[in-house]
C-alpha cells in the first residue's frame, strides 16, 4: 500500500488498515502499528514483489482442450517477468506487436518461507503466506508463433495482481471467476486443477528454490477470450478478493 508517504505493508481488517512495522509481512506474527488508516484513504500497490513468477500451463483440462493442446503428464512450468506486474485498477496495455491479447484469470500463491525440496512428510501449505488474484495476460498469437512463452506472457502490464493477499480461502476448492464487462467468461473451482496447489509447491521446490514473496500462478480454466480497448476485466476469488483492471491500446 501507499498512504502518501513510503510504500508499506498493512493488515486489512474491514475498512481499516493496520500498518505492519518495517517491510516484513512474512514473519509468523508481524508487528502492527497501533495507529490505523482507512482503506479508502490509501493507494493499493501490487501486494507482491517477487524474485520470480512461476506459472503453470494447462492445469485445467478444459482449457488445454480449448487451445487444442494435450494435457501434460507433469506440471508445465514457465516463468513470467516480474516487471509485468501491475496493481488493482491499473491499465492493461495492448501492445502493437499482438492482435490477440487474452485474459487468463488464476489463483496466485504467495510464498512466505524459503522452500527447497519440500519433503513428502511436510505440509507444503506451511510455506504459503496467502493467496491472491492473478491475470496471466497473454498475447496468444505470439505464444503460438514463438512456441515458448516468454514474450507472449511478459509485456509490461501483463500481470495484474491483487488487490491484496488473503489467508482464509480453501486452496483445494476455492471458486475462481473471470468476467469481462460484467459477463462471466471463466469459472472453476481449484478442485478442478489437474495438479493441486500442494502438489505444485512440492514439485516446484524440487526444481528451484522458492523465496519469500515469490508468486505462483496456478493455471487458468477454460473460457479465455480476446481483450479489446475499453474492456474491464475482473478476476475474483469468491468471498476473498476481486482484481479489476481496465484495458487500453498502447
Amino acid at each position: 500500500m501507499n498512504d502518501g508517504n513510503e510504500p508499506a505493508f498493512g493488515l486489512i481488517e474491514g475498512d481499516v488498515v493496520k500498518p505492519i512495522d518495517g517491510l516484513d509481512p512474512f514473519a509468523l506474527n508481524p508487528n502492527t502499528s497501533q495507529s490505523t488508516v482507512l482503506l479508502s484513504e490509501i493507494k493499493l500497490l501490487p501486494p507482491v514483489a517477487p524474485s520470480k513468477i512461476v506459472c503453470i500451463g494447462r492445469n485445467y483440462r478444459e482449457h488445454a482442450a480449448e487451445l487444442g493442446n494435450p494435457m501434460p503428464a507433469e506440471p508445465l512450468l514457465f516463468l513470467k517477468a516480474p516487471s509485468a506486474i501491475i496493481s488493482n485498477e491499473e491499465v492493461i496495455r495492448l501492445p502493437p506487436q499482438s492482435l490477440q491479447v487474452e485474459h487468463e484469470g488464476e489463483i496466485g500463491v504467495v510464498i512466505r518461507h524459503t522452500a527447497s525440496k519440500i519433503g513428502e512428510d511436510e505440509d507444503p501449505l506451511q510455506y504459503v503466506l496467502g493467496y491472491t488474484c492473478v491475470n496471466d495476460v497473454t498475447a496468444r498469437d505470439l505464444q503460438r508463433k514463438d512456441i515458448q512463452f516468454t514474450r507472449a506472457k511478459s509485456f509490461d502490464t501483463f500481470c495484474p495482481v491483487g488487490p491484496f493477499v488473503v489467508t482464509d480461502i480453501d486452496p483445494l476448492n476455492a471458486l475462481l471467476t473471470t468476467s469481462v464487462n460484467g459477463e462471466i467468461r471463466q469459472q472453476a473451482r481449484a478442485s478442478a486443477m489437474a495438479f493441486s496447489i500442494p502438489y505444485l509447491l512440492r514439485y516446484i521446490s524440487h526444481i528451484m528454490t522458492l523465496f519469500p514473496g515469490d508468486l505462483i500462478a496456478t493455471g487458468t480454466p477454460a473460457g479465455v477470450s480476446r481483450l479489446v480497448d475499453g474492456d474491464i476485466v475482473e478476476v475474483e476469488i469468491e468471498g476473498a478478493c476481486i482484481l479489476r483492471n481496465p484495458v487500453a491500446s498502447g
